[in-house]
């Protein structure tokens, strides 16, 4: 059979409230996200045997470690016994460890191709609750389309005209785990059950995605600086650039990233900041309306 190819989507987290710490030691979390076109490259020849191979700019990062991909299709497997898995490709772009969702969303393109290599072996319930067993973003990269996200992550929501617009996300080279965030946080206990918030429609207006996440902010970002202050640096930079409108830390960080209005603007910001930090990661994408 022909090789399977997939993007697994940059994730961000446009918005990032911490409700509080639960009884299960997860976080109660609400978060407005979008999925930038740009992404790891997923790819899929189906076959008897599991294997995996990384290559790409940052492979290194993932050599000595386990990756999603493979505890996916191990999920997938046990699932639906039988199905077939085959040698996966996974072409690192993004950084690891950088507050993207780049693990969770190879994993969740790892999953979409197993569905397509087996028609009807997977369905839409199975590979959600695979998603939910290997961590909580997962779900959200499932559909990778704008979505606001509650509970731990699990539970997501379609968000309705998200408009289209330039991002530039800048890495100042350093990786950043989720959990050591969260330590620091030091989020008080869940005061209660919160109440359902409402599923913001945007009518594809820019303006409104700026008025909607720009007072909600980014929860994680005191708690990321203390523990790499670099990213005051980078957070610095691009509020200094020409158009951009909303600057915030990617999820638990260490990227950023502006939204501009538009994709050149994007690009002719990420070129002024690559001038002048040439040893930071910067690349210019767009955000995938809905």
């Amino acid at each position: 059979m022909t090789a399977l190819r997939d993007t697994a989507k940059a994730k961000l987290n446009l918005t990032l409230e911490v409700l509080g710490r639960r009884a299960d030691f997860y976080h109660e979390v609400r978060s407005l996200v979008g999925f930038t076109a740009l992404g790891d490259s997923v790819e899929l020849e189906p076959g008897d045997d599991l294997a995996l191979a990384i290559e790409g700019a940052f492979a290194g990062a993932l050599q000595d470690g386990s990756n999603l991909v493979i505890a996916a299709a191990e999920a997938a497997e046990d699932k639906a016994p039988g199905i077939a898995l085959g040698r996966f490709r996974l072409t690192k772009n993004l950084p690891v460890a950088a507050g993207l969702g780049g693990g969770s969303a190879d994993a969740a393109a790892a999953l979409r191709l197993l569905a397509k290599a087996n028609p009807g072996a997977l369905s839409a319930e199975a590979l959600e609750e695979i998603a939910v067993s290997l961590g909580s973003d997962v779900t959200a990269c499932l559909e990778s389309r704008p979505q606001l996200m509650t509970g731990r992550g699990e539970h997501v929501a379609e968000v309705r005209g998200m408009p289209a617009c330039g991002v530039v996300l800048v890495n100042p080279g350093l990786p950043l785990a989720t959990a050591g965030v969260y330590g620091v946080l030091n989020a008080a206990p869940l005061p209660g059950k919160p109440e359902a918030a409402p599923v913001p429609d945007f009518s594809g207006s820019f303006e409104r995605l700026i008025d909607y996440a720009a007072p909600l902010g980014n929860d994680l970002t005191a708690a990321a600086l203390r523990l790499a202050p670099a990213i005051g640096e980078v957070l610095t930079a691009l509020r200094r650039v020409a158009g951009a409108r909303l600057v915030q830390l990617a999820g638990s960080g260490p990227t950023c990233f502006a939204l501009f209005a538009t994709a050149d603007e994007a690009k002719r910001g990420a070129a002024s900041l690559e001038a002048a930090h040439p040893s930071w990661w910067v690349v210019a994408t767009s955000l995938g309306a809905s």
